[in-house]
């Protein structure tokens, strides 16, 4: 593996290239896998490999070869760091319809263009995978089962490969097996795949049990014309044949898929080699440069995310993190504000989901089918805010940990020169007031000495409201939203109890004194009162 792979370090002119050398070493790992399992499977199972007819061997082989790389090319290009909106085709064809029609060959809007073109790359893929099932169903089974000829076997075996590969694309983008998973636990690359090996075999086993039936159904309309002349015990050894050339086939793509995310999903550490002058002056600039100048949504940066994520938490390499407390507190500021930015992201388009019901249900509208409208705009849109989830997550424990760990690693005290504590705590708990929200859990002042003044009659009012918006937002407690939410709560009640456990000292002294709110909340905060209980509450560790 190249030294980009994996999670070794590299120079800065490689980080660049990080995504392509994965990729490349991608394609060599697969050709060895697909190579290895056509070999075991031809020569053993379904025929022997070598036969008198060499040259028809050595066509299949490498056809078989290209029908992968076409599907390792696709599942590369499909594949993404995080979940994407997709248009459907029904509203495909309406906004191409409008667009001609109506709007006067005005061009798309940009969110529908967005959507339009991960379609796109949905339905290539699947166009990808049938074609390679067409073309390596019948490479497999070359001189293994009663055909008169070549052309009768491509189009009888060919066609059932077909259906074969059109229901593994379609299995692969409804169960959104493209997005990929980046494990917290980074073990070595073999390790990992040989940890996946037995999923993808079940996975291939039940894969090809059903498409092998549905394929069989489909296929007994040319019964007659290609089978007339095989015997019983001929044509169930055929299927046998055929149902096994059918789970080597799923099996080379789930394993392709098992190494693609293996492969693809491994800590990279954005760091000068040790030794160079870069250690000594400036460490962490590759990683910053990585955080702020890679594209949104794209791999690089979720690279880079992970990596200062790993670098907050682990023990590994302490000269690291000691380097985002240097003197200046600069890079500890540049940190911090890139951490922040996601979770201001995910409070803010909670926020506007949960307005959207909260308009819903006002009288003037009236209507239901306004009603209907409005309240799959704010589900839509309170599932887009979850798209980001895993950076979250990061970042939500990157900021916890690196508050916590500046208690006594920060030599020159910039976290709290640099009043990062507040906006530290003001965004985590801002981000888990609108996600308690959503789950519909109370939220209002308590009439407490401390919380007295007219804040608290607006933000019980307010509180009220939104309460119902939740309720209404998150149906089930089983659903997809309320199970990302509830992750994302317990990640940000931990990741603030981390602080609590830090600094609690520190803050009960603050609440004697009366500066807690001055020194662990944000000025610019719109909810200080209803941020202060919630602090509390950690302080006493009844926050759950």
């Amino acid at each position: 593996m190249s030294p980009a792979g994996g999670g070794s370090r590299g120079s800065p002119d490689s980080y660049e290239d990080v995504v392509k050398n994965r990729f490349l070493g991608f394609l060599i790992w697969q050709a060895v896998q697909a190579s290895s399992l056509f070999l075991l499977f031809k020569s053993s199972i379904l025929s022997p490999f070598f036969s008198p007819s060499i040259l028809i061997a050595f066509f299949a082989f490498i056809a078989f070869h290209s029908s992968l790389l076409l599907f390792s090319v696709s599942l590369f290009f499909v594949s993404s760091p995080q979940p994407l909106s997709c248009a459907y085709p029904l509203e495909l064809s309406f906004g191409l319809i409008r667009t001609v029609f109506v709007s006067g060959g005005q061009p798309f809007p940009p969110d529908f263009r967005r959507r339009a073109r991960v379609s796109l790359n949905f339905i290539l893929f699947v166009a990808a995978s049938t074609f390679s099932g067409f073309l390596a169903l019948p490479c497999l089974t070359w001189n293994c089962v009663s055909r008169s000829n070549w052309f009768v076997l491509t189009g009888d075996i060919g066609f059932r490969g077909l259906v074969v590969g059109f229901l593994y694309g379609i299995h692969y983008v409804y169960k959104g097996l493209w997005v990929l998973q980046f494990p917290i636990v980074q073990r070595p690359p073999f390790f990992s795949y040989k940890m996946g090996l037995p999923s993808a075999f079940r996975q291939a086993l039940w894969i090809s049990i059903a498409a092998y039936l549905f394929s069989a159904l489909l296929a007994l309309i040319s019964l007659s014309s290609s089978r007339s002349q095989v015997t019983i015990l001929k044509l169930i050894a055929d299927e046998i044949k055929i149902w096994v050339g059918i789970f080597t086939l799923s099996l080379c793509w789930e394993l392709s898929h098992h190494l693609h995310q293996v492969l693809h999903t491994k800590r990279f550490v954005f760091a000068p080699s040790k030794g160079s002058a870069a250690v000594e002056t400036n460490p962490s600039e590759p990683l910053l440069a990585a955080l702020e100048e890679s594209s949104p949504r794209s791999l690089m940066q979720f690279f880079a995310y992970l990596d200062v994520y790993m670098v907050s938490e682990s023990n590994v390499d302490m000269w690291r993190r000691a380097a985002f407390f240097e003197e200046t507190g600069e890079t500890y500021k540049r940190v911090v504000a890139i951490c922040l930015r996601p979770l201001e992201h995910l409070t803010a388009e909670l926020n506007e989901g949960l307005e959207i019901t909260v308009v819903d249900k006002t009288p003037q509208l009236g209507s239901q089918l306004q009603s209907s409208t409005t309240e799959s705009e704010s589900n839509s849109r309170l599932q887009q805010a979850f798209y980001n989830l895993q950076v979250c997550i990061w970042c939500a424990r990157t900021l916890s940990t690196l508050t916590a760990r500046s208690r006594k690693e920060d030599r020159y005290g910039v976290a709290q020169l640099s009043g990062s504590h507040a906006s530290v705590m003001s965004t985590l708990l801002s981000c888990l007031i609108a996600i308690e929200t959503l789950m519909g859990k109370k939220q209002s002042l308590e009439n407490t000495n401390y919380l007295m003044g007219p804040g608290n009659i607006k933000w019980a009012t307010a509180s009220t409201v939104k309460r119902g918006a939740g309720a209404i937002a998150v149906k089930r407690r089983d659903g997809p939203i309320y199970l990302k939410a509830y992750a994302v709560a317990d990640v940000l009640r931990n990741s603030i109890y981390s602080i609590v456990s830090a600094f609690h000292e520190e803050m009960i002294v603050a609440v004697k004194g009366g500066c807690l709110k001055k020194e662990w909340l944000a000025s610019t905060s719109s909810n200080e009162e209803l941020m202060l209980q919630k602090l509390h509450q950690f302080l006493d560790f009844r926050a759950s």
